[in-house]
């Protein structure tokens, strides 16, 4: 199994801060069956700056320890950058890291509470620097749970999407599964990953994720998941279901 999105480098974010949460983080990936993480630490988001050949440096070093150690994970390069005007500039100058450094998918975090007016134009820029977008959680985005026509309209013009296990699994309250599950339902969503930050209170639910999951909808829905985050990680085409919208009536039982 392949985890496209954590924290997993120490010092950088608020993930690991040392080497030794590193491994723990490492050891409990590993548990859950994952043999594979993209390393994805912040970007640009008002605290925290990852620039690429720092990433990379870090992931190499991280890659040198685990081997040491004889922890069976590896790690590939990746970052979250928070949506802002200039991300397709420093692209080209650079800066950004596409997942997997692969040239081909870029993450990219919204703010928690809204969807920024220039997101549709950025996305639309992104692709045509020849990269996938996927938005990351937008499951936890204020402004998607009250509208998900906006992020149907997203999809519907080339967005992927990742939902966080966590979400699925109930960690961020009862309204969040919901939604999470209502845009798996609706093929509004790609790729199932952690976004885990340590081994405490944001750690590894991907197991869990995919029980709820599968109790839901079946097992098809595990291996479009873990099968998109292998293609993703292989620099393939992801399968991708025409998507749908969100039936307001249905939605979060508010309407």
């Amino acid at each position: 199994m392949i985890d496209i999105h954590c924290h997993i480098l120490s010092g950088v974010d608020d993930g690991a801060q040392t080497m030794e949460d590193s491994l723990a983080m490492a050891e409990q990936a590993v548990q859950q069956g994952i043999t594979k993480i993209i390393a994805t630490p912040h970007h640009k988001n008002g605290k925290y700056e990852n620039r690429k050949q720092d990433i990379l440096h870090r992931v190499a070093e991280l890659n040198k320890v685990l081997k040491e150690k004889g922890i069976p994970l590896d790690i590939l390069p990746g970052q979250e950058p928070r949506i802002y005007g200039e991300l397709v500039e420093d692209y080209q100058k650079g800066e950004i890291v596409t997942l997997n450094d692969g040239g081909q998918y870029l993450f990219v975090e919204l703010p928690s509470a809204h969807v920024p007016r220039y997101t549709a134009k950025l996305l639309y820029d992104i692709q045509s620097e020849g990269l996938t977008p996927i938005i990351v959680h937008p499951e936890r985005n204020q402004e998607l749970i009250q509208n998900p026509d906006l992020l149907y309209e997203f999809v519907k013009n080339g967005t992927l999407t990742q939902v966080t296990a966590a979400s699925i699994a109930g960690g961020f309250g009862k309204n969040i599964a919901k939604f999470s599950m209502q845009l798996i339902e609706a093929n509004l969503t790609h790729f199932v990953s952690t976004d885990a930050h340590n081994i405490t209170n944001r750690s590894f639910k991907m197991n869990e994720a995919f029980d709820a999951i599968e109790r839901k909808y079946g097992v098809d829905f595990i291996y479009y998941f873990t099968e998109n985050a292998e293609l993703l990680v292989q620099e393939k085409a992801v399968y991708r279901d025409e998507p749908e919208k969100i039936k307001k009536k249905k939605f979060l039982g508010i309407f």
